[in-house]
């Protein structure tokens, strides 16, 4: 067996329950770079919106996550809010597979579109959208969506809104 495929038979991919809540918390903000809600809204996501979210552990511990929802304006869109992945598992692609298997659940199958918001210091969700376009054969289009000006502390950047789609259904197997 390959280094490789020992890795990833080690990871398990889930949908998350309100006991997720606090370990979901604590990935966020041991990221350092996404804004950290309050303990309770994770355990609210986790129980709510877990269709549409999900958790990723390995050997236990919980080393990635999604936040995500249908959006109800547009019900063909998921937004996702926060991908957070642990600073051990970075560079792996762990983002790019959390989206497909969210992209691939029964619950999604008629998502059309991937929205997220990304502020332009954020480097790695910038190339993780775009790479999802990619993999999807599909477009990715950015816009300006939130400004610095509309947050009510300052010091918060920008937020472009990413729209990637329209994504066909034989596209949605993750590929290398």
């Amino acid at each position: 067996m390959t280094k490789t495929k020992e890795v990833e038979s080690e990871i398990q991919f889930r949908k998350p329950n309100k006991d997720d809540g606090a370990a979901v918390w604590e990935l966020v903000k041991h990221t350092g770079v996404l804004d950290v809600n309050s303990s309770y809204s994770y355990l609210m996501w986790c129980e709510i919106f877990s269709e549409t979210s999900i958790v990723v552990e390995r050997e236990g511990e919980t080393v990635g996550f999604i936040s995500g929802f249908i959006n109800p304006n547009t019900p063909n869109t998921l937004f996702i809010w926060q991908v957070a992945v642990h600073e051990s598992q970075r560079g792996k692609g762990l983002g790019t597979k959390m989206l497909f298997e969210l992209l691939n659940r029964t619950f999604c199958k008629d998502i059309q579109y991937v929205e997220a918001t990304v502020s332009p210091s954020n480097i790695p969700s910038q190339h993780l959208f775009m790479g999802l376009a990619k993999k999807l054969e599909t477009n990715c289009v950015m816009a300006n969506y939130f400004l610095s000006i509309d947050f009510p502390r300052t010091g918060h950047e920008d937020e472009q809104l990413y729209k990637i789609g329209p994504i066909q259904e034989e596209n949605k197997q993750i590929k290398g």
